[in-house]
Order: C-alpha cells, then structure tokens, then sequence
C-alpha cells in the first residue's frame, strides 16, 4: 500500500519552534511529509528561534514581508501555496500548523477537493478550525517528558511529587461519549471493535486523542472508566490481535 504524500505548511507566528521535531514525527504517522515549508517575516527578530531548527527539519522558509502593521502577512502567502500544491496533484493531504482561525475556509477547501486536512496548534485554537480539519492535535501534549536522572528520580519518590496534569479531566461528558459511540458501533452481540472506535470518535470530534486525558492509547482510557468489558481476541497472525469492547451489563 502506497504511504500517503503530506504537504506541512507552519505558520511560524502562531505556534512555538520548540516543539517542531515532535510535529513532525506526529505527521509521520498520517503519512510521509515531501513538502515542508513554513512562513514568516524572517527579518524581524521575532522569527530567530527557528531559524536554528530550519536546515535540521529540512523546511523551506518562505519570506513574507508585513507591508501592513497588525496584520499577519504569512496567511495569504501560506493560502497561495497551499491552493498551488493542491491544483498540482502533489499530495494526498495537508498538515496546517497554526492556531489560527485564518484557515478556516482553506481546510475546508482541501477537504473539499477530496484531501485530508490534519491540523497541529496549541489549545488556544479557535474551534472553528479544529472541526474543519479531519483531525487535530494540540501541541502541548506532544511535548516531550524530561527523562529524569537516579537522583531526581530518588528525589521525586521521596516528596512524592505528581506528575503534570492533563489537559482534560475523564469526566462524565467523556464517559457518555464513549458509550454512546460504542453503542452505535456495537454488533449483534454488544461489541466493538477498537480501530473502528476510535476512528469513529475523531469523526464525532476532531480533536479527540487519548493524550489529551493524559493516556498514551485509547484502551488505557477505556479501561479507566471501569463502564467496559474488553475482548482481546487471537488472530491467524500471532502478533497481532483484535481488541473488542462492551457496554457493561448488557
């Protein structure tokens, strides 16, 4: 099967460039990114930082000066070229970095024309854009934890120390979406399969990820509503595995 072609375009004034190694490798999981580009008005001093991650990520920087001031000149010139790469045939899909609304309507252009439209910004991002993606993640929980030495790994378990909270509590909107989902997917027999849920999930909300409840996966979060039975069923495969879910008491 042919690995998806991706096109990122960054918008440099609205994410930060620390966490763009981890943008990357999250769009690696969509499909492979040929095209790499980012905008910015790079003689303001403003655009420094990503300078030096640049050349190592293997972006193209693309100057775009702000003629007007309060105005964010790098939206139309991102616009053009994305409209540019899609009339091109390129690409199978798109990866907007921003917390922009701005790209709103061309999310929903692309996705029109039949490409899928991933989006990365931080948790400030406008709601409009995030349900016009097919998916979109937030930066924060791409940031990578700061692996500890022996000593403040010692440190820790004396003062007992918590770790950083997540983003979003499970709380009884999650739990509800969760079983109204498996409900609606569910077989004769009450189960579902777990790549169909949690493909389903995004469909119902754009920005859904287990990582933002603080679990790597989506059974780990399943299971932490203590609301499931799971169903890990052998394959022909020995190393793989089908992992249904239920509704508990039906």
């Amino acid at each position: 099967m042919n690995e998806q072609k991706m096109a990122v375009l960054i918008d440099a004034d609205n994410v930060p460039y620390s966490s763009i190694k981890e943008m990357l490798e999250e769009v690696a999981k969509t499909g492979t990114p040929t095209i790499k580009r980012i905008y910015a008005d790079w003689t303001k001093p403003n655009a420094n930082g990503w300078k030096g991650v640049l050349l190592e990520n293997a972006i193209t920087p693309i100057q775009q000066y702000s003629y007007t001031s309060g105005k964010n000149s790098s939206d139309s010139a991102l616009i053009i070229d994305a409209m540019d790469i899609l009339y091109s045939q390129q690409v199978d899909g798109f990866c907007i970095v921003s917390s922009d609304s701005d790209f709103t309507r061309l999310a929903t252009r692309l996705r029109e024309s039949g490409k899928k439209v991933m989006g990365i910004g931080e948790k400030k991002t406008p709601l409009p854009f995030i349900t016009a993606c097919d998916k979109f993640v937030y930066i924060e929980i791409l940031k990578p934890k700061p692996i500890p030495s022996k000593t403040e790994t010692k440190q820790k378990l004396n003062k007992k120390e918590k770790e950083p909270l997540p983003m979003n509590k499970v709380d009884v909107s999650l739990v509800n979406l969760l079983k109204k989902s498996v409900s609606d997917l569910a077989d004769d027999t009450g189960w579902t399969f777990l790549g169909e849920l949690g493909n389903f999930l995004q469909k119902k909300q754009r920005d859904f990820d287990p990582r933002n409840y603080g679990f790597q996966k989506l059974l780990p979060l399943i299971k932490s509503t203590d609301e499931f039975e799971i169903d890990i069923r052998e394959t022909a495969n020995k190393n793989t595995k089908h992992i249904f879910v239920k509704l508990r008491n039906e």
